[in-house]
């Protein structure tokens, strides 16, 4: 039986025992209700007041029944509530309570499905990014070592409806699934678009045929890892060069970056419809602008001096760490 239950029936046994001694002594001994209740508190608890009347012999007996009962209910529920603490459900229930309060208080951030190897990969680069994240997985041992690293989540199957909503998916500006399973992927991108039309969806996927479905489902992106790793290491024949210096490119373990992505949303308004020319971030903060991206999703490598700056575009910049962070405190 379950620990919550049997507080349920503690609960509605004691809720008996009074209705029986309050309908017992207004019967028995013709007491209002008020005098009834009285006398079955003191009776239940044992307090020692003494009785509103002398009782004869059938409320002596009708007073001796109340504490048997009253102390058989007692002690059903001292084993409840002991058994409930000793296995740290109350406690659970607050630390579930103070994780899923954090959680609603998220915006803007990312949602991971699945926390094996490609999950586990991809919260550690968010956690770089400093970009705030949860991890919905219902798998025991992985969820251990979620409260370890210190990582909100959420216990549950991620292709519920209910689980997508306690992981704030209206709020986050991503999500990324990386089940196992191609088919629960699919569940999940189809129910995440569903409730949240506008963020980003990257999705794995295991075979070829699945890309098209996810597309179809509503998935940004879709990430096949096998070929990622095969062409990773066939480029590291041809072009070993060139492939570990983007390597160095990208952000570090120790949270430093060389590549920023810069929405022109975000800038001053006054840069709005202005130049790379205008903004000038060359000699502001030594970095340059190497990409843009059109609001189009066009992307121009290289882009000339005279491109404007048009709303929902964004820049690609090159830049040290310590430009970039430079980048970060001007703009």
């Amino acid at each position: 039986m379950k620990f919550k239950s049997k507080l349920y029936i503690s609960i509605f046994l004691l809720i008996i025992v009074v209705a029986i001694g309050v309908a017992g002594y207004m019967v028995i001994s013709d007491d209002t209700f008020i005098d009834s209740l009285y006398m079955t508190i003191i009776t239940m608890t044992t307090v020692g007041f003494g009785e509103i009347h002398p009782l004869n012999e059938y409320e002596k007996l009708f007073t001796i029944f109340l504490i048997l009962i009253s102390i058989i209910v007692y002690g059903y529920t001292v084993s409840a509530l002991t058994e409930y603490l000793a296995n740290g459900k109350i406690l659970e229930r607050l630390k579930h309570k103070k994780v899923q309060q954090q959680i609603n208080n998220l915006k803007d951030h990312a949602v991971v499905c699945g926390y094996g190897r490609n999950g586990k990969q991809a919260v550690a680069k968010l956690k770089n990014y400093n970009m705030p994240c949860v991890v919905i997985e219902k798998d025991k041992q992985l969820i251990e070592k979620l409260e370890l690293d210190n990582i909100l989540y959420v216990e549950g199957d991620a292709t519920n409806d209910e689980t997508l909503i306690k992981a704030a998916i209206q709020n986050a500006k991503s999500l990324i699934t990386a089940l196992p399973s191609d088919a629960d992927n699919l569940f999940v991108v189809l129910s995440a678009r569903q409730l949240n039309k506008d963020f980003t969806i990257i999705s794995r996927a295991s075979k070829e045929t699945s890309c098209s479905k996810l597309k179809i489902a509503g998935a940004t992106n879709i990430i096949m890892p096998d070929r990622i790793g095969g062409e990773h290491m066939a480029s590291l024949v041809v072009i070993p060069d060139l492939v570990e210096f983007v390597d160095e490119l990208k952000i570090s373990e120790k949270g430093t970056a060389n590549l920023e992505e810069v929405p022109i949303n975000k800038l001053p308004p006054e840069f709005l419809n202005k130049t790379i020319l205008d903004l000038d971030l060359r000699r502001k903060t030594g970095c340059t602008v190497i990409g843009f991206k059109t609001p189009e999703n066009e992307y121009i490598i290289n882009p000339e001096a005279t491109t404007v700056l048009q709303a929902n575009s964004n820049l690609i910049v090159l830049g040290k760490p310590g430009q970039i962070q430079k980048l970060h405190q001007i703009l």
